[in-house]
């Protein structure tokens, strides 16, 4: 069924929808049009608004509770001052890093983001392939996002556990129970209830903010200090480096794992209103407001740290228990302080699944994963993926089986987000700061209405309404691909030496097997059905200009 045209020197299939007509879904007939230019129908419903995109967003980065739970990965290498010192760097390189991104989600608003971008942006020669490899790493780290946060939750439940009850001693199953427990959850929040997703998530970002308070004023009032020297200047290499500055970089890694996830609103931009306004914006503000919270949180946490033996023989497998313990003297008070962590850890797990879903709906949309025709289906009543939901549940429920027989394998699980997410974002930006110095995206005046920002542009765009202009934008763009390049080295090294089986960190392995597996998928069938992100809209009747 197809019309076919002619975009610079490449060639697309345009895939004619039945029923071209246009809904809103909830959305104005702008942000239609918007998606149409990407070659997307809209057929979910635009639920989310300004408030509550920025609540989503917070919540999944959760900078300040992530920087408690990744707290001792960065004590060990790099101490005190390398903990202030990193959460500046990786503060500053998300910053620029997603301020690239939101340029691109404001061209191209769609649930796809980094691999559609890639489509876009990449030489026709090679954009199905570049596009294929960006969407599984954004698939898989999303992937294990998912499962990452269900595991934090669960252990922060044993660890509750253990407070209260100092006889208890946690077992690798019973927090794989309490994984799929927090799993259920999710999953009913995501689809019985998913419609009400937006006002939970604006819920919570209160809870959130409040519970920043909640945890450190008793910290800062009842907690022992110690002096600026001592939190500025004390650098530790725990890990056997016998460099600091090697430790410091390895220990960077506590510190972006706390910021991961701000990509979170970009797979959920064919649910927002005015997304190509809206999402870039949003994400930038919930960047700001994470770094300094959060920063602010670990200045507080790195003063109140208290005994400092106390917290190395700590029994608690998340450090800040001790701290929280140690400063209150009062498990109640404690007990209360960790809750707050919890739920809006929970928060994160919920909306960890919603984007994954959206992810990996958008991929099977498009024919790139396995059983894509089932997968890419929308509930007809809710305008919810539920297939993608369930089909996310899945992958969790074999994941957390991991979790029983070696939680240092599962840690490869976790470290793999890492990898993926960082990987995807590094091909993107390579590909737009070409593009921007080569001078192939055009301002929106112009913009003379020709197919431009269609997969396989090959360079054919017009920027969106948002843009960091002139050299600034050239600086910013290659900073983030610095930052990018120092994180994905250092976040395949193991936290110590001499490597055991115990400390040995297996992302490397995982992150290897995954892209093998994608691969061959690739190699033996996905070639056939894989072309690109589909043209789903027939020009004529879209409304975009010819």
């Amino acid at each position: 069924m197809g019309n076919k045209i002619q975009i610079q020197n490449g060639e697309i299939e345009l895939e004619v929808s039945d029923s071209p007509r246009l809904e809103s879904h909830g959305g104005s007939s702008q942000d239609n049009i918007q998606l149409n230019r990407t070659g997307k129908r809209p057929v979910l419903k635009r639920n989310f608004g300004w408030v509550s995109i920025l609540g989503f967003s917070c919540i999944i980065l959760g900078t300040w509770q992530g920087s408690l739970i990744t707290f001792g990965i960065g004590f060990m290498n790099g101490g005190p001052a390398g903990l202030i010192y990193g959460f500046l760097f990786v503060w500053a390189g998300t910053l620029a890093t997603f301020t690239s991104l939101a340029e691109l989600v404001s061209i191209a608003p769609t649930s796809g983001g980094q691999y559609h971008w890639v489509s876009m942006l990449a030489p026709v020669s090679c954009q199905k392939v570049l596009s294929y490899i960006t969407g599984w790493l954004t698939v898989i780290g999303w992937q294990a996002a998912v499962a990452s946060s269900l595991y934090i939750t669960g252990t922060l439940i044993q660890g509750m556990i253990q407070l209260c009850v100092p006889d208890y001693t946690p077992k690798l199953w019973q927090g794989t129970l309490l994984f799929y427990s927090i799993l259920l959850l999710c999953i009913f929040i995501n689809t019985i209830i998913g419609t009400a997703l937006p006002k939970i998530e604006a819920t919570l970002l209160i809870v959130w903010f409040l519970g920043i308070f909640a945890c450190f004023v008793p910290l800062i009032w009842l907690a022992p200090h110690a002096t600026p020297k001592e939190v500025f200047t004390t650098f530790l290499d725990e890990g056997g480096w016998d460099s600091k500055t090697l430790s410091f970089f390895i220990g960077l890694s506590g510190n972006a794992f706390a910021f991961t996830g701000a990509d979170s609103a970009y797979h959920m931009s064919e649910e927002i209103k005015n997304a190509a306004y809206v999402v870039p914006r949003a994400i930038i503000l919930s960047i700001v407001i994470n770094g300094v919270v959060g920063f602010g949180s670990m200045i507080c946490l790195l003063f109140c740290l208290g005994d400092l033996e106390a917290l190395s023989q700590t029994q608690f497998l998340y450090p800040f228990f001790q701290v929280f313990l140690s400063a209150t003297n009062s498990v109640a008070g404690t007990a209360v302080m960790v809750t707050i962590v919890l739920i809006t850890d929970l928060g994160l797990a919920i909306g960890a699944m919603a984007a994954a879903s959206r992810m990996l709906w958008a991929f099977a949309r498009d024919r790139g994963v396995p059983a894509w025709r089932t997968i890419s289906k929308v509930n007809s009543k809710s305008s919810i993926p539920t297939v993608a939901i369930v089909t996310t549940t899945t992958f969790s429920l074999l994941i957390g089986l991991i979790s029983v027989g070696s939680p240092t394998a599962f840690n490869g699980v976790v470290s793999l987000t890492l990898a993926a997410l960082y990987s995807s974002y590094l091909i993107a930006c390579v590909l737009l700061l070409w593009r921007r110095c080569t001078g192939t995206i055009k301002s929106a005046q112009d913009d003379k209405g020709a197919f431009t920002n269609m997969p396989g542009s090959a360079g054919n765009l017009t920027w969106g309404p948002f843009r960091v202009r002139g050299l600034t934008g050239v600086l910013v763009n290659i900073f983030a691909i610095f930052y990018i390049l120092v994180i994905l080295i250092f976040t395949f090294c193991p936290p110590m030496i001499p490597v055991t089986a115990v400390t040995m960190n297996y992302s490397s392995l995982v992150f290897g097997g995954t892209a093998l597996l994608s691969g061959l998928y690739y190699i033996f069938w996905a070639h056939k059905t894989y072309k690109g992100p589909v043209i789903e809209i027939d020009i004529s009747q879209s409304g975009i200009r010819q």
